[in-house]
């Protein structure tokens, strides 16, 4: 294993929109690999719920999950997650 340029202390802890920037990454480039292989994007979208979903659960129990889901179809309505939306 080589550990040149690695520290023995303990990093500075990442901010929370660099982390989510940086996991949007790894799912993306999944996704690129899954779709090279054949497999259906309406089945990733459903596999990509599904773990999303009972990783909520498993981290905050039934019930947070289900508040937070409560908001999703607005969200979803106000285009919060169109691709083609432009940032601001």
């Amino acid at each position: 294993m080589n550990t040149i340029g690695r520290s023995t202390h303990s990093r500075e802890p990442v901010p929370d929109h660099e982390q989510k920037r940086v996991a949007l990454g790894y799912l993306h480039e999944a996704w690129a690999e899954a779709r090279l292989d054949g497999i259906d994007g309406d089945c990733l979208a459903q596999a990509c719920l599904f773990a999303a979903l009972a990783e909520f659960v498993t981290t905050y129990g039934e019930e947070a999950a289900a508040t937070f889901t409560d908001g999703l179809a607005a969200r979803i309505r106000n285009g919060e997650f169109s691709v083609d939306q432009q940032r601001q």
